[in-house]
């Protein structure tokens, strides 16, 4: 499989760490009245999706930069590869 590195260009899958599930970017707010709840569903809820899938992968063998990788769980087909970094970003600017 080949990530198209959006500061790279294309590098070989085998150079990255899959470390699941996108949503790992939003972490709750430990001051939260609900925190201990936050937190449990953070590290142990996870959705499996057959299709379409927002992952984190890091560049292990590489630049050592963070990506948020869509991939199509069924065919494999990268979709979109963003620097986790500008997700999390746009994401506290929508806040």
């Amino acid at each position: 499989m080949i990530i198209d590195h959006p500061l790279l260009g294309p590098r070989d899958a085998a150079e990255f760490v899959y470390l699941g599930d996108a949503c790992l970017i939003d972490r709750p707010d430990p001051g939260d009245e609900n925190a201990a709840r936050l937190f449990h569903d953070y590290l142990h809820i996870r959705d499996n999706p057959a299709g379409e899938h927002r992952e984190l992968w890091f560049h292990e063998h590489g630049d050592r930069s963070w990506l948020v990788v869509t991939r199509n769980t069924l065919t494999h087909e990268i979709v979109r590869v963003e620097l986790a970094r500008d997700v999390a970003l746009a994401r506290g600017r929508d806040r």
